[in-house]
């Protein structure tokens, strides 16, 4: 990983292909082994009980959260001194793909042991750290973060929640919305202005006075998990509650959502790899017309698909991971060395966030299409994943904001000098790249349109530099991935540029291979590495 890392940082964003990546296939046996456990969790624990998750039965769900916290799935990534297992993050987000083939457990797990402990991690005290880390990696308790309110969701820092200083402690005032978790979380990581401008991060108990939780919401999908209200009259917060620096908490705030970003990618695969496995066994023993549906070219088709898009974003998602993890080895643990650390990747957490949520989509849907009339019905559980599959491009920053976000950020780093936009010309979509950043404007479009050709560039390069080490199904897998992404980012040039472009040559489909490699095991993905 080290050399990966070495290879990649202080580079080029699109000029300097790297020798090579972090790849799936690079986990260690010990990690696999431990992967394996996630997914059997899964399988064994969580799955049985999803109908009974979905009523939100009494206990049934804070149950599981401390089973997973006694196995250390609540704190893969959080340092051993504070009760983790201290590993990589990279790794923290292959198990969470895996704890996360239901979504409203996935949702649960997610937070209690990422965004609502990663302030906490990267900026908090040792006395604030040793008081609630222990707790939640253990599952004793579940922790939420509370950002959002009713008037300022994607324009976070409009909030409105005030903390006043009353001298020995703080009083919050304010209404925090769609927060994940709020039935059962004993800790909240709070935001909230100090003299109605300066934002403040706060560690919030839900025993504290004048602290409650709204009714749930009633949603369309993630069912089995809580989404409420936080309510904040005249909380009393005690002083040493305060997180960092005053009028620093978006600070706290955003790097939590960059490394909530990268963790939602392995979040969203996740269901996405357990639709696939429906389908697959669905079109096995599904019959029509004398033989098995999985024989009919059009559905081979969508299983092709799957398996080039499950490999690009595999590759995306922890390449990603590997550099995060470099960085943050790389820097001095310090709280300026812990945000600094967060900040360096923060435009890759969100190309993986909006592209692994948009695969979901992709996936699920052509999953359900695969059923037919009876992927309509509740009676097959391709039905929920698909509702709650729909969540993923709206929270942890809608797609809409990423994109606005990735252009913008990526070229002030060029700007900064600490990347480049010039294309090295070595794909189709990196030379497209390269020149359409050269007309870049604030404009809302054309800003969507850049990071579109951004998101395709780097999910482009990092499928071929993983199907240069695996060959095989997985060059296949890279090959077909470009001919779904290349019209994609010809559109999105032309969209920037105002002017027609001509596709390179198809590679060939393999759509038959592919297929077959899903259609041939129990786990169909087990074939990608």
């Amino acid at each position: 990983m080290s050399n990966t890392v070495a290879t990649e940082r202080g580079g080029s964003f699109l000029s300097q292909t790297p020798a090579s990546i972090f790849t799936p296939e690079d986990f260690t046996s010990d990690e696999r082994l431990m992967v394996q456990m996630a997914e059997d969790f899964s399988r064994k624990e969580v799955l049985p009980v999803v109908e009974r998750l979905e009523k939100q039965e009494q206990g049934l769900m804070t149950g599981l959260i401390a089973k997973a916290g006694a196995l250390g799935f609540c704190g893969v990534d959080t340092p051993e001194q504070f009760g983790g297992l201290g590993l990589s993050k990279n790794l923290a987000a292959r198990i969470l793909e895996h704890l996360s083939l239901d979504a409203s457990f996935s949702v649960t797990v997610g937070i209690t042991s990422g965004i609502s402990q990663f302030g906490l991690v990267g900026f908090g005290t040792d006395e604030q750290r040793a008081k609630y880390l222990p707790r939640l990696t253990s599952g004793e308790i579940i922790g939420a973060y509370a950002l959002s309110e009713p008037n300022s969701g994607s324009d976070a820092l409009s909030m409105t929640t005030r903390a006043e200083d009353k001298g020995d402690h703080w009083l919050l005032n304010g209404t925090k919305m769609w927060i994940s978790n709020a039935q059962w979380a004993e800790f909240f990581l709070v935001m909230a202005k100090i003299d109605g401008e300066h934002v403040t991060a706060f560690l919030v108990e839900r025993g504290f006075p004048g602290v409650s939780i709204a009714r749930e919401e009633h949603k369309m999908g993630l069912k089995g998990s809580s989404t409420a209200r936080l309510v904040l009259e005249n909380a009393v917060v005690p002083k040493e509650n305060m997180l960092y620096l005053p009028g620093k908490g978006h600070h706290v705030a955003f790097n939590a959502l960059n490394m909530g970003r990268f963790k939602l990618g392995s979040m969203s695969i996740g269901p996405a790899r357990q639709a696939i496995g429906h389908a697959t066994a669905y079109a096995k023993d599904r019959k029509q017309f004398g033989q098995p549906i999985a024989n009919f070219g059009l559905l081979r088709e969508k299983f092709a698909d799957m398996a080039a898009l499950y490999f690009a974003i595999e590759a995306m998602l922890y390449r990603t991971g590997a550099l995060i993890d470099g960085a943050f080895a790389e820097s001095d643990h310090s709280l300026e060395g812990n945000r600094l650390a967060a900040e360096e990747y923060a435009v890759e957490c969100s190309a993986c966030k909006v592209f692994a949520t948009e695969v979901e989509a992709a996936i699920v849907d052509d999953c359900l299409q695969v059923y037919g009339g009876y992927g309509f019905t509740e009676e097959f559980p391709v039905a929920r994943i698909y509702r709650d599959a729909r969540i993923s491009r709206i929270y942890e920053g809608t797609n809409e904001i990423n994109r606005l976000f990735l252009a913008d950020r990526l070229v002030r780093r060029a700007n900064e000098g600490k990347c480049s936009l010039e294309a090295s010309g070595d794909s189709f979509i990196n030379d497209l790249t390269g020149r359409a950043y050269a007309k870049f404007s604030k404009d809302q479009v054309v800003l969507g349109a850049l990071s579109d050709l951004t998101i395709l560039a780097y999910a482009e390069q990092s499928a071929r530099l993983r199907a240069a080490r695996t060959g095989g199904l997985g060059q296949a897998a890279y090959e077909r991935f470009c001919n779904w992404a290349n019209p994609r980012a010809a559109a999105a040039y032309q969209k920037v540029v105002g002017e027609a472009v001509s596709l390179p040559a198809p590679f060939a489909a393999h759509t038959d291979a592919l297929a077959e490699a899903l259609l041939a095991k129990d786990r169909p993905l087990e074939f990608l590495s």
